[in-house]
């Protein structure tokens, strides 16, 4: 069974960063693509990012130039750096992985529809 376990979530004043850590059950390489979606209070799941297994990188436009994704496949860790971060990126972020023998494409579109973690939650506001 996939888990995922998310940390680093919290709240932060607009302008702030905040980092988060994913640590699969499985090597972060196992997998087609590992990345990140967020689910706003009464909306719908939104892709944000995604790594595939070939290091390639997609990110919503929503937080391109403000969000990182990376591996660190010493510690076999997921992370998410958000910068300058809004009170509209308000939400439960989840990690989450798309098996190699998936039909779908690595993008962050399509990350959210992958095996998902419990969640950690994000609040921004002054």
């Amino acid at each position: 069974q996939v888990r995922l376990a998310e940390s680093g979530g919290g709240s932060v004043q607009p302008g702030g960063s905040l980092r988060l850590s994913c640590a699969p059950s499985e090597a972060t390489d196992s997998y087609k693509c590992i990345g990140w979606f967020r689910q706003a209070l009464g909306e719908e799941r939104e892709g944000i990012a995604a790594v595939g297994n070939d290091g390639s990188t997609s990110y919503a436009e929503s937080v391109k130039g403000r969000f990182t994704i990376s591996k660190d496949s010493d510690k076999n860790t997921l992370v998410l750096q958000m910068n300058n971060l809004q009170p509209e990126d308000t939400a439960t972020y989840y990690c989450a992985a798309i098996p190699r023998s998936s039909l779908y494409a690595c993008r962050a579109f399509t990350i959210k529809f992958g095996y998902v973690g419990q969640g950690t939650q994000v609040t921004v506001s002054s």
